[in-house]
């Protein structure tokens, strides 16, 4: 009998080292990101080298996005919803701002407080990794970010009722054209970053600018999932350097919007969209290439 046990006990330590890593979590639970460009830790007026197929050095003036519908997946592949801290500043609802830059240096148009996590409950439970969301849900996305509770409040982070938020907004000045002059129906008049990566839905149906559209032809959200994750040891790693690694950021196409805006038939988009594991301009989409667990 004494025999026996001993050869269960074995066997379950083996089936336990054979299985995915399990964490236990219940209660406050925290994903965190960091924002890298090519592998170096983003920072406000910091120079980095060789982006893109130009090889260029560019310098980032914003790095901001949404992230929504975080949830855990528990050892029986379910996912369970991450019920958000509603702090209002932010997060709200299901949705939560993730901003990597101070306000400080080139990124000086931008806010000084860093928030660089999603905070929220879950039920207690075994839970082995995690899944969530680049961008707005549309229930949230088409309204008046003046009358909205923050994060939702920022206008640096909305284009019009039309298209909704930027689920993502980089900016960046690069060696071949470090600024640029544009309309003042573009950006207010000022002076824009040499090239943009603003993530958003695109050709969405409304009769104005200012009228919540009912659908959109180009959603452009991107769900992410990890099966092994444990938010006590892992964090999610985002990428911009990964997403120019096949567009050349020292060029952008006359008459287009800076950089890539997912407009449709912008010929600077391809690259960037294809990395973000996105379908544009009847291409299918790759695998995304901006989030990574580290």
């Amino acid at each position: 009998m004494k025999s026996i046990k001993t050869l269960s006990t074995s066997v379950l330590a083996l089936a336990l080292l054979a299985s995915p890593a399990i964490s236990m979590a219940h209660g406050e639970t925290e994903i965190r990101f960091v924002g890298q460009v090519n592998g170096q830790p983003f920072e406000c007026g910091k120079s980095y080298i060789d982006v893109g197929t130009s090889k260029s050095t560019i310098t980032p003036s914003d790095f901001r996005m949404f992230i929504s519908d975080v949830r855990l997946i528990d050892a029986k592949g379910s996912a369970i919803p991450l019920q958000l801290t509603q702090d209002k500043t932010w997060q709200v609802d299901n949705v939560a701002l993730i901003d990597f830059e101070n306000g400080t240096s080139h990124c000086r148009n931008g806010t000084g407080p860093l928030n660089q996590s999603v905070r929220g409950m879950v039920p207690h439970g075994d839970y082995k990794g995690i899944e969530f969301t680049l961008g707005v849900p549309f229930a949230l996305n088409h309204g008046d970010p003046t009358i909205a509770p923050a994060p939702l409040s920022s206008t640096a982070m909305f284009w019009n009722w039309q298209g909704g938020y930027k689920f993502l907004k980089f900016d960046m000045a690069t060696t071949g054209q470090s600024k640029m002059t544009l309309p003042a129906d573009k950006q207010g008049g000022g002076n824009a970053s040499g090239f943009s990566v603003h993530l958003g839905s695109t050709v969405c149906a409304s009769t104005s600018k200012t009228t919540p559209p009912s659908s959109c032809k180009n959603p452009n959200r991107v769900t992410v999932r990890f099966d092994s994750f444990d938010p006590a040891k892992d964090i999610v790693i985002a990428d911009i350097g990964a997403v120019l690694a096949n567009a050349n950021v020292d060029v952008n196409t006359p008459k287009t919007a800076v950089g890539c805006m997912s407009f449709p038939n912008d010929p600077d988009c391809p690259p960037v969209m294809k990395a973000f594991g996105l379908p544009y301009g009847g291409q299918p989409g790759g695998v995304q290439q901006f989030f990574r667990k580290q």
